[in-house]
């Protein structure tokens, strides 16, 4: 059975900032999140495919310092944010357009960025052909941003759960094993 470990970025100087962090800002790990993830263990993998973003790159480096080559999956990175793009809460408070995006359960697309169905959809097909490429007993590693896992385990996980219920912290992630005969995936936590 083929095994992903479906792994987030580290930190970044805008994680620690609480801003919206999407394609649109490429910025590399912080030194902060470069210590948390020197010496991590992660299990060998046979192929290794990251959001083109250098916040993904150095993570799976980072993680796999003996690493296959990397693939890079430019469906797998963040959502575009739009006008919210590398802004925080505090400089969006008394925005009308981000009060309306908050109302809605984050389910409105992002003034000038990415609609949220377009985001989720594009990032399960980019999963989807990752998958469908895989040998029968490989074991992958795949590193990419918070909405994207969450994206993809909405689809593939547990019907019961919902996009929120993902939300992964940097540089920890899921292992995920299929559930035979679906196209759903069992999942544990990595810390």
């Amino acid at each position: 059975m083929p095994e992903i470990l479906l792994i987030r970025h580290g930190k970044t100087a805008g994680n620690l900032e609480h801003r919206y962090v999407g394609c649109c800002t490429d910025e590399p790990l912080c030194e902060e999140g470069r210590r948390e993830l020197a010496g991590k263990q992660m299990p060998a993998v046979e192929r290794l495919f990251v959001s083109p973003m250098k916040r993904c790159t150095e993570t799976a480096e980072l993680l796999w310092p003996e690493h296959p080559p990397l693939q890079i999956v430019p469906n797998l990175r963040e959502t575009d944010f739009g006008d919210f793009e590398n802004k925080n809460y505090e400089e969006l408070s008394g925005n009308p357009d981000y009060q309306a995006w908050v109302d809605s359960g984050g389910t409105l697309p992002f003034p000038n960025g990415e609609a949220t169905d377009f985001f989720r959809s594009r990032c399960c097909h980019a999963f989807e052909q990752i998958v469908e490429a895989l040998p029968e007993a490989a074991r992958v590693g795949i590193v990419a941003h918070g909405g994207t896992i969450m994206a993809i385990l909405e689809r593939f996980g547990y019907p019961e759960m919902n996009y929120f219920d993902y939300q992964v912290k940097n540089g920890c992630g899921y292992l995920l094993t299929p559930v035979e005969g679906t196209k759903r995936w069992n999942y544990r936590y990595l810390p």
